[in-house]
């Protein structure tokens, strides 16, 4: 066998590992999947009223749904791509603390595979969350028109976003000390949405806070995402999102295996 080969036998193998963990203790999955749906219920239900009739073009929402669940959902779609970067941030944390990490250095396995394993463990998961609040938005009154074509691209957008924060939290759960702080670390790009388009238009906050809005990562990908799923123009948005997911992965990508390959340093 190649290198190339056994690398992938290895990191198929670690993947394996990390699904049956995520089967046996699912109430970590469970919890970051039931967050976007209960923010989708709060902001249709009990804020739609008075965010739907101030936005242009949308009407107040009604107990039936309305035309602000159109505008929210990809939104908090998005948010819930953001959300499985927890499960990988304190999946690498736990075997780092708890000394697998040093055991698998010590076997002649492919380094690449450790990491690997836990960032595909974890977007397979956080993607069948994904049809998930999808499926519940439907129930509650979203009406996307999207082509088939649309779909598979806005598929292919959430995809290449959570496999970019799953590399961000891998990173993130190499460098904290505890599982509670790595619990803690990707809070920010959970929340980060909020501050973008996901709620509210951008141009509708104060004047600093929208300037943010406008420049921040998520927004772009939160109206491509929109665009893509209601019809509405996306413009340069698409290329902007693009070039985020990129970045981010990247970053993700070189930190996570920095930190990885420090650390076996540290203790070899």
């Amino acid at each position: 066998m190649t290198t190339l080969s056994y690398a992938v036998s290895d990191s198929w193998t670690m993947l394996r590992r990390n699904l049956k963990h995520a089967l046996r203790y699912p109430s970590l999955t469970f919890a970051v999947v039931l967050m976007p749906v209960m923010m989708l219920l709060l902001f249709n239900y009990a804020f739609g009223n008075a965010l739907g009739g101030g936005i242009t073009g949308a009407s107040p929402v009604t107990a039936e749904g309305g035309d602000y669940i159109d505008y929210v959902a990809p939104g908090i779609i998005l948010m819930a791509a953001t959300s499985g970067s927890l499960a990988a941030a304190v999946g690498v944390n736990v075997d780092k603390t708890e000394g697998i990490v040093n055991r698998f250095r010590t076997m002649a396995i492919s380094r690449a595979s450790f990491l690997t394993g836990h960032v595909v463990g974890s977007v397979i998961p956080t993607l069948v969350g994904l049809v998930f609040v999808i499926g519940v938005a439907l129930l509650v009154g979203f009406r996307p028109d999207a082509t088939p074509v649309e779909w598979l691209a806005a598929a292919g957008l959430l995809t290449l976003l959570t496999l970019a924060l799953t590399w961000l939290a891998a990173g993130m759960g190499l460098i904290a000390k505890t599982p509670e702080t790595a619990s803690n670390m990707p809070m920010p790009l959970q929340f980060l949405p909020f501050l973008g388009s996901a709620i509210v238009p951008a141009e509708s906050m104060p004047s600093a806070l929208g300037w943010f809005a406008e420049y921040q990562p998520f927004t772009p990908m939160i109206e491509t995402l929109r665009g893509l799923l209601m019809g509405t123009g996306i413009g340069t948005s698409g290329i902007t999102a693009l070039a985020w997911c990129l970045g981010l992965g990247l970053a993700g990508y070189v930190w996570a295996r920095t930190a990885f390959y420090r650390g076996s340093l540290t203790r070899s």
